[in-house]
């Protein structure tokens, strides 16, 4: 079939990759074709066999099933850009981590425009599932889509008929999860500081001994390091979900600073240079908290 991605980062790429394998006709476009990481796009583009389009109109021209996988940010916009050109029955599915409420208003622009808006919520990291990651659906045309994405290789299932739903599901659980990354980060390199890292870290063992937290905050320190400032904007579309629930977001506040914060410090060097083997994969994370400690911007 005809499959349209919106938004050629990570996620974008990864899905190319699986649903070409599979046979699949799939055409993209991003914003940063036209930037510095435009040639990368190309390459990968070309040794895949994907299309890339000059513009959102001229990737959905055609598709049967367009995937807006952007930063939070952008999931009103690009249905905006993309509504001109989206075929009457075409589905548009919403991977972004966007607050329910803007959920809700993307839906009503590609549905004006004769498409089938369907939400998703991605549930965890796409990188360790690919194609299979945990997927919920949302909204009247969850179920017709179902089917369609599961014979393409997906994992996905019907959160409820009704939108909001499926986002809001996946941004309260980001309170948790985007939380816990900020909060080692935060926890881990202060201990390191004071010399007391190994005693937080047995005492977090006799607390929570199914995990492993050598492990968990390498893998906490290599992703925020490396995708801080995606996870800093999802982070405020999650303190916008709180924030319609009619709670002050405090929590969810403090950890998209953070986010930002690492993002700001890896874009300065901190961590190696981008696009590099090295960047972001410590596997012990005294390294990247060292640097932290060591930087020449302390107060």
């Amino acid at each position: 079939m005809n499959i349209c991605l919106i938004g050629y980062g990570e996620v974008g790429k990864i899905l190319a990759e699986d649903l070409r394998a599979r046979g699949e006709t799939v055409a993209a476009f991003d914003l940063k074709l036209a930037g510095e990481s435009g040639d990368t796009m190309r390459a990968h583009a070309a040794q895949h066999g994907v299309a890339l389009a000059a513009s959102p109109a001229e990737a959905v021209r055609g598709a049967e099933l367009i995937v807006s996988a952007v930063t939070a940010s952008q999931a009103v916009p690009v249905a905006q850009t993309c509504a001109a050109g989206v075929p009457p029955g075409a589905f548009f599915l919403d991977f972004n981590s966007a607050s329910p409420g803007a959920k809700c208003r993307a839906a009503e622009i590609v549905n004006a425009a004769g498409g089938r808006y369907v939400e998703g919520a991605v549930m965890t990291s796409v990188p360790p599932y690919r194609i299979q990651v945990p997927l919920l659906l949302g909204g009247p045309d969850a179920a017709a889509l179902v089917p369609l994405l599961n014979t393409l290789g997906f994992a996905a299932k019907v959160a409820s008929d009704k939108l909001g739903v499926a986002s809001a599901t996946k941004m309260c659980r980001s309170v948790m999860i985007k939380g816990l990354e900020a909060m080692v980060i935060e926890s881990f390199t202060a201990a390191r500081h004071y010399g007391v890292e190994d005693a937080v870290i047995a005492s977090l063992k006799e607390t929570f001994p199914a995990i492993d937290w050598e492990k968990q905050a390498a893998y906490f320190f290599q992703r925020v390091i490396e995708h801080g400032r995606r996870r800093s904007e999802e982070v405020r579309e999650v303190a916008e979900t709180v924030r319609e629930a009619g709670l002050e977001p405090w929590s969810a506040a403090g950890t998209a600073e953070r986010q930002a914060w690492v993002a700001e410090l890896a874009d300065a060097g901190l961590f190696g240079a981008r696009g590099t083997a090295a960047f972001a994969r410590s596997a012990d994370w005294r390294v990247e908290a060292d640097r932290i400690l060591q930087r020449d911007d302390k107060p």
